[in-house]
């Protein structure tokens, strides 16, 4: 029998390939692909993605590949696992943007205002300033 003289280290028998499982037959779904991402993300793999949300590897890989209706549960589940929002997987994580100016009752206010006739806009607009004024903090003095 002859001895080896070269027995190649494991990292030689692997690749991104391999370490990503078996290729896909089909594209991910959207959910999937934000599953996946989020895991991957935080550093998890399939299983022990599974032992945290009490399913097995084969359901997580399910969700990642699959079209697939969550219960609210699972979603919970498998956002607090991946430490990302509900709405991060569902893919609501996209901020809006709002205009500028004020909001909520503020903006109600000024929305008053502007129907007023311009004196009395001008009139309250001084006042509001007046009270800005008197209410900002003193700037800090080292």
């Amino acid at each position: 029998m002859q001895a080896l003289s070269y027995i190649p280290a494991m990292a030689e028998y692997t690749s991104d390939a391999m370490t990503t499982g078996r290729p896909a037959s089909k594209p991910r779904t959207d959910l999937g692909k934000r599953i996946s991402e989020a895991r991957l993300a935080a550093g998890l793999t399939q299983q022990e993605v599974a032992d945290k949300v009490n399913v097995t590897q084969r359901v997580v890989a399910y969700w990642e590949r699959e079209a697939v209706s969550l219960r609210a549960d699972q979603i919970d589940a498998l956002a607090s696992a991946l430490n990302v929002t509900a709405d991060a997987l569902l893919g609501r994580n996209k901020r809006t943007s709002r205009g500028t100016g004020p909001v909520g009752k503020a903006r109600r206010m000024f929305e008053e205002v502007s129907k007023l006739p311009r004196d009395r806009q001008q009139h309250v607009l001084r006042v509001v300033e007046d009270l800005i004024k008197a209410n900002r903090p003193e700037p800090r003095t080292s």
